[in-house]
This record gives structure tokens, sequence and C-alpha cells, in this order.
């Protein structure tokens, strides 16, 4: 099969790889339809998290159609349309049964694996899932690929950021970064009930889409946004921050927009040794600090329906639509931001 796979830093090649077959009962072969390319693709492609196997299939969005089940599998048909969170999840071990799906006991990440141990990622034309039942999400044959696709990860993603937030009870809410991620956490943010959502970023294109779904960008390449946040809280800061990033800078510029009290919901993947902020620091702002991997397999429920909703603008976030075949260079172009590229689709039908 076609593939997109990990060969080194900045080394992203399409290859002929092995077709998966199923290993256990519960498991499914899937024929991508859409993939995508997310941020955290980034960070073995660019170095900054290691461990990655040479040859890996990269990957952990996906929407497409069964192909093949295990003879365990009972919610999934050959035929059927389907979505998939990041993580694979069993739905009854502790974590599955506290709404932890992210940290299941038998969860692997797609896309991610390491000394010959885990599985292969969706941007390829197979992909096997385990725990097929517990993990795939069923959706109609006429919806937007590209819209359901998002609740598995970027969406959900922002969705528990914003609830890490408590962004239900904010009369202000800052987030800081407008990816795909932040974007959707400032969403949330205002459906939940935010009463004003400012957006941090330095991208133009991304922080004109912030406006778009109804916050207020602040661009924080004029060095004012600190400022201006503080001005128009009274000297305060905000209620909470959304940090979206996953830097030392992104969680040093949260904490000094915070009001004390405050709370500040990570859900950047931070690779540093140390906070970039002091305990110190938190004492003194009565910090709350909450972060972790998003459990998307529980908020689908929720957000897959609001993926559908063709009221969201959701389409928008995908700035660059490419085959398979142009996807190694999609990788060039969404890890420098070239061309205002805020999110690429890979169309695989």
């Amino acid at each position: 099969m076609r593939a997109l796979t990990f060969h080194g830093i900045e080394d992203v090649r399409l290859t002929e790889a092995p077709d998966p077959s199923l290993l256990d009962p519960r498991d499914a072969l899937v024929r991508p339809l859409r993939a995508a390319i997310c941020g955290s693709d980034l960070h073995a492609v660019q170095g900054r998290e290691e461990g990655l196997d040479l040859g890996t299939v990269l990957g952990h969005e996906i929407y497409g159609e069964v192909l093949e089940v295990g003879s365990d599998v009972q919610a999934v048909r050959p035929g059927d349309r389907v979505v998939a969170p990041f993580t694979t999840s069993c739905g009854k071990c502790t974590p599955c049964l506290q709404g932890l799906t992210a940290r299941c006991e038998l969860g692997q990440l797609f896309g991610w694996s390491s000394g010959g141990q885990g599985l292969q990622g969706t941007q390829a034309d197979l992909l096997r899932v385990p725990l097929a039942d517990t993990t795939l999400v069923k959706v109609p044959k006429d919806v937007s690929g590209a819209r359901a696709l998002l609740s598995g990860d970027v969406l959900s993603t922002g969705m528990f950021c914003a609830l890490q937030a408590g962004a239900a009870e904010c009369q202000t809410l800052a987030v800081v970064g407008a990816g795909p991620v932040g974007l959707m956490a400032a969403l949330c943010a205002l459906h939940l009930g935010a009463d004003q959502v400012f957006v941090l970023d330095s991208v133009v294109e991304r922080l004109e889409l912030a406006a778009r779904f109804g916050a207020e960008p602040l661009s924080i390449e004029e060095g004012a946004a600190r400022e201006t946040i503080l001005a128009r809280t009274e000297g305060r800061g905000v209620d909470a921050v959304c940090e979206c990033v996953g830097s030392p800078a992104a969680s040093r510029a949260s904490i000094e927009l915070l009001r004390p009290g405050g709370t500040l919901a990570a859900v950047g993947v931070h690779t540093e040794a140390a906070f970039a902020f002091s305990p110190g620091e938190a004492y003194d702002k009565n910090l709350t600090y909450r972060a972790g991997r998003c459990p998307a397999r529980a908020l689908m429920d929720t957000t897959l329906p609001l993926a559908l909703d063709s009221t969201w603008p959701l389409e928008e976030l995908f700035t660059h639509r490419v085959p398979l075949e142009h996807g190694a260079d999609a990788y060039r172009i969404f890890g420098s931001r070239e061309d205002g590229c805020i999110k690429v689709l890979l169309e695989l039908d």
C-alpha cells in the first residue's frame, strides 16, 4: 500500500508499506478516505520528540470505510463509514470507565511505533484498528468526511481544553496559539458560554479565522497583547487561559495573562524538562493548572454532532487539500506555515 512514512528529521516520504491484516478478533481493517496532518505529527518530524521508528506510517486523524472485521467485532460491519479518535480504547478498564479514554490500559496511539511496538498511522491506503468496537464511531455515508474526522482529534481536544479551563463560567478567556486546536478551543469556549475570548498568535491568517469564529484576535507580533488584555480586564487578567502550543514561551505568556485564582488549561504537548514558571509564581497566583492528553473517544458523542453541524464553519480550517501522493510536500508546507497553511486534508478516494 501507499503510505506517508517517517525517515528522520524533516524526512517524510511516500513509500510502499506492507498491507496491514487482522491480528486479533477485535481488529478491523479500514480504508482511509480522508486523513489529516496534525501539529502533533510534527513533533517527531521536526525533532522535538524522539523514539519514533524509521519507516513508521504517520498520522492519527481518520475518516474511512470498514473493509473487514474480526470475529469478535459487533458494532461495525464492512461498508460502514467511520471516524476514530487518535488513540484506541477498550471502554472497560478503570481509566475508560472514568472517561479518561486517552489513558486506556490497552490503548495505543495511531502513528506511533517505537522499538518495533505500536500502531501504524492513518496516512495510508489501509489501516488496522485494534479494539474496533470501542474505538470506531459510525457516521452516516452522506456527511462530510473532512468535518467528521475533526471530532477524533482537534475539535475534541479544543473542547477538552475549554472544559478544563471552565469556559462556561468565564467572563474572559484567552487562547494562546491559533493553530487548529487553539481555534477549536476558542470556538468551543464561546459555545460553552465564555463571554469574551481573546486569541493570541503571530500568523495573520489564523487570527483572521479566529475573528470569523467570534473571538477577538490579538497579534503577539505587535507586543501589546498582554497590555490590551490587562486594560480590558481592569488590570486583573483573564479568568482562564487555554494553552494550545506546548512551549516554554506559551506557558510563560499564559501565566502572565491570568488573574489571581485563574485556571491554566494546557493541551499543547510539552517536551521541555521543567515548567516555564516557578512554584512560587503558581502559589502567588493561586493558580489552577490542568493538563494532559484529550480523552477524545469519551468526548466524541458531544463533538461529532458539532462537527457535522453546518452552522459551525469548520471546513475553513482546511486551507490545503491534497492527494496522498503530495503529502510529503504538504508536511513541509504545514511545518513551515507556508502559503497561509492552517491545516492539511489528505484526500485518498
